[in-house]
C-alpha cells in the first residue's frame, strides 16, 4: 500500500511539474499578448522622435501588438531613461538609446550608462557630416586640417557642448593633433544656421540638417562618419577612406528594456526589430527622414555600445573646455 502511494505521488507531482512547464511555455510562446510602450526620452517632432514613430507603426507588424510611443523629454535625454529603470522587466515596455546616453554620463548629467540596461536591437543609423562653408579657404578633409593646424585655437566649430557632436569634434582633434575654439547652440538646426551665416566655421552635420544647403553650395560636406559612402553624397569619402577608421562618426538609434528581462523575450523583440529592417517600406521612409537602416542584434549592439562608451570615457576630459 506505501509503495503504490508513494509511486501514485510521484506521478502526481511529476505531471504538475510537466504542466506547470508546459504552462509556462505557452505564455512564453503567447509573448507578447499586450502592447509593449515605448519610451522615447526625448520631445516630440526631433529626430528621435520622428525616426522612433517609424520604428513603433512598422515593428507592430511584426511583434503583432501595438507599440504605443511615449514622449519623456529631459535633462539631454535621461529623465525617460531613468524611468526605463524603474519598470518591470517583463518586456511590455523598451525605450530608446544613442550615443548621448554615454556623454550624458560621463559628463555627470546621470550615473545610469548603457549597461544598466538590456540592448535589444540598434535600428537606424544618422551619419554624421564634417561640415563647412561652401566658399571656405579648405575644400577636401585633409585642406581643412592643414588649415586648423596652421591656425590652432582658431577654427570655430559649432557643436552641442557636452552633446555627441562635441565628442565627434573632439575625436576629430584627438586624431589629428588639433585645436578647435568649440562655440555652443541648443540644437542641430541653430548650428547650421550660424554655419551658413558665417557666425562659425565648421559644424557636424547631417542629411536632414545640412543637405539642401550643400545641394544649394552655400555648404559642404568634407568628410562622414558611416562605414560606407552614402547613396545622397557619393562624392564625399569616408573618415575610414581618408585615413581614419576609428572616425565613426554616426548616431544609432536603438532599443533597450530594463535589466533582467528574460532572454527568449529578448529573442522575440530582436527577431521582430530584425524582420522590421528588411522592409522595404520602413527603409523608404526611413531614409526620406534624412536617416538609414541599419540592424545589429543584441550582442552585436551591446559590442558597439560598450567600444562607444570606451572612447566617450577616454574624451571625456576634452568636453570639459
Amino acid at each position: 500500500m506505501k509503495r503504490h502511494y508513494k509511486t501514485t505521488l510521484a506521478m502526481f507531482l511529476t505531471s504538475l511539474s510537466l504542466g506547470a512547464s508546459t504552462a509556462a511555455m505557452a505564455a512564453d510562446e503567447a509573448y507578447p499578448d499586450k502592447a509593449v510602450e515605448f519610451i522615447v526620452p526625448w520631445s516630440p517632432g526631433g529626430g528621435s522622435d520622428t525616426l522612433m514613430r517609424l520604428v513603433a507603426n512598422y515593428a507592430e507588424t511584426y511583434l503583432g501588438q501595438p507599440m504605443p510611443v511615449i514622449n519623456m523629454p529631459g535633462v539631454s535625454g535621461t529623465t525617460g531613461l531613468k524611468e526605463l529603470t524603474k519598470r518591470d522587466a517583463d518586456g511590455y515596455t523598451v525605450g530608446q538609446v544613442h550615443e548621448g546616453l554615454m556623454v550624458a554620463h560621463h559628463t555627470g548629467l546621470t550615473p545610469n550608462n548603457w549597461d544598466d540596461f538590456t540592448p535589444i536591437a540598434a535600428v537606424t543609423q544618422s551619419p554624421q557630416y564634417l561640415t563647412v562653408k561652401g566658399d571656405a579657404p579648405y575644400s577636401t578633409y585633409q585642406e581643412f586640417v592643414d588649415y586648423a593646424k596652421e591656425h590652432p585655437g582658431e577654427v570655430r566649430f559649432g557643436v552641442t557642448l557636452g552633446g555627441v557632436p562635441h565628442v565627434h569634434a573632439a575625436m576629430m582633434e584627438d586624431a589629428e593633433g588639433l585645436q578647435f575654439r568649440y562655440v555652443g547652440f541648443e540644437g542641430t538646426g541653430d548650428r547650421i544656421r550660424a554655419l551658413v551665416g558665417g557666425h562659425i566655421d565648421a559644424a557636424i552635420g547631417d542629411i536632414s540638417s545640412s543637405g539642401e544647403f550643400v545641394k544649394n553650395g552655400d555648404l559642404r560636406f568634407l568628410a562622414v562618419g558611416s562605414e560606407e559612402r552614402q547613396e545622397e553624397m557619393p562624392d564625399v569619402p569616408t573618415f575610414a577612406e581618408l585615413g581614419h577608421p576609428e572616425l565613426k562618426l554616426n548616431i544609432i538609434r536603438g532599443i533597450i528594456a530594463p535589466k533582467g528581462i528574460a532572454e527568449d523575450r529578448v529573442a522575440v523583440l530582436a527577431d521582430a526589430f530584425k524582420a522590421m529592417s528588411e522592409d522595404e517600406d520602413f527603409i523608404k521612409g526611413v531614409n526620406s527622414a534624412g536617416a538609414s537602416v541599419v540592424y545589429q542584434g543584441p550582442e552585436e549592439f551591446s559590442d558597439y555600445l560598450q567600444q562607444t562608451d570606451a572612447t566617450f570615457k577616454r574624451l571625456a576630459g576634452k568636453l570639459a573646455r
